[in-house]
C-alpha cells in the first residue's frame, strides 16, 4: 500500500444520493459488516452530515491486489491515523470513511454474530453513506487503487 495522492477538496463538491448505496446491494457483503448498508447511517442523513462539513481530504492508496485483504487493512488503518492526527491538530470532527467494507479483523464475527471486536474503529464506507466518489475525482477503473475520505471541518 502506498499513499498516491492527499487531496483537499470542498465539502459542497461532494454529491450523496442513493445510487452508490443502490449499488452496494449487490456486493457480496452487503449486510455482513458493520460499516456497510444498512447498518451505516441512510443516505439522507449523511447528505446533511457532509453539509455540516467545510473540507475533506481524498486519499488515493495503489494497492497491490495479490495481498488486497492485507493492503485494504494497512488502508483503513492509515485513515484512522490521519483522523487521529487531525484530530490532535484541533480539528475535533475529522472522520473516516472507508473504501468498501471494513476487514480490520482478519476473522470477522460481525457476521456471525452481529458483534463488532472493534467498533471504536469502524467507520462507514464510502459508498454505503452515499457519497458518489466521482464527484471529487475521475475514476480510472484499470488502477490498482482505493481511495478514503477524511471529513475535516
Amino acid at each position: 500500500m502506498r499513499v498516491i495522492l492527499t487531496r483537499e477538496v470542498e465539502a459542497e463538491d461532494i454529491t450523496v444520493s442513493p445510487r452508490p448505496v443502490w449499488k452496494c446491494r449487490s456486493c457480496p457483503m452487503y449486510g455482513k459488516r458493520p460499516s456497510c448498508p444498512p447498518h451505516a447511517p441512510p443516505w439522507g442523513e449523511a447528505r446533511e452530515w457532509v453539509r455540516s462539513y467545510r473540507r475533506a481530504l481524498l486519499v488515493k492508496f495503489e494497492v497491490d491486489y495479490s495481498r488486497f485483504e492485507e493492503e485494504k487493512r494497512e488502508v483503513l488503518n492509515h485513515l484512522l491515523e490521519l483522523e487521529n492526527k487531525l484530530f490532535r491538530e484541533g480539528k475535533a470532527y475529522a472522520f473516516a470513511l472507508f473504501p468498501g467494507n471494513c476487514n480490520l479483523c482478519l476473522d470477522c464475527p460481525f457476521e456471525r454474530t452481529g458483534e463488532c471486536r472493534m467498533p471504536e474503529k469502524v467507520r462507514p464506507s464510502i459508498d454505503a453513506v452515499g457519497i458518489e466518489l466521482s464527484s471529487i475525482t475521475e475514476i480510472n477503473f484499470s488502477e490498482s487503487v482505493l481511495y478514503g475520505l477524511v471529513m475535516i471541518e
